[in-house]
């Protein structure tokens, strides 16, 4: 079935996540890709340049996404909306958090996206951890405990997402506990 550019693109990029997140960057090919999306290669092409710009594409949604449910604002609510937009988006939260960052080619793309979290994390923990160094201690470890609580959870089957939300936040309240004591 023939659909306009844009919406072709975006079938494009949703079947390359999926397939990139399952196999890998290196173990997908592009014929994968395209014969997930139901297109000939050579439709692939008309849209991505290379399986490395389709990649890049793939993490760049990936990331907008990311960021549209989450908000700009880093709230108590920001756990539990990363919570939830894996449970809904796994294949994109699986391709940034694990695969991309595996990627030698993408790892820089995926450290600064790390970076950002880190620092926009680190001005939030300020104002209640006085000590730069534990605040950006506590930032790092708050992410990082996010990121791998969240990919266990989907692991073992993504059990109760209301409850994951709670521990996960629990778990990073505590990162930041242990913080303001120092």
């Amino acid at each position: 079935m023939k659909l306009p550019r844009a919406e072709r693109r975006e079938q494009v990029l949703a079947c390359a996540t999926t397939v990139f997140a399952d196999r890998g960057y290196a173990a997908t090919g592009l014929d994968d890709i395209a014969d997930a999306a139901g297109i000939s290669r050579m439709i692939l092409y008309r849209h991505f340049e290379s399986k490395a710009d389709l990649y890049r594409a793939a993490c760049v949604r990936a990331g907008e996404r990311l960021a549209a449910a989450t908000g700009d604002e880093l709230t108590e609510s920001t756990v539990g909306a990363l919570v939830m937009w894996a449970a809904k988006e796994t294949a994109e939260f699986r391709l940034l958090f694990h695969q991309a960052a595996r990627e030698a080619e993408f790892r820089a793309d995926i450290d600064e996206l790390r970076t950002e979290l880190i620092e926009t994390l680190q001005q939030r923990m300020v104002e209640v951890i006085p000590d730069k160094l534990w605040a950006r201690w506590a930032a790092q470890l708050a992410l990082t405990v996010t990121v791998e609580a969240t990919m266990t959870w989907l692991e073992v089957g993504g059990p109760d997402s209301d409850e994951a939300v709670d521990r996960i936040t629990e778990t990073v309240q505590a990162v930041i506990t242990a913080a303001v004591r120092h």
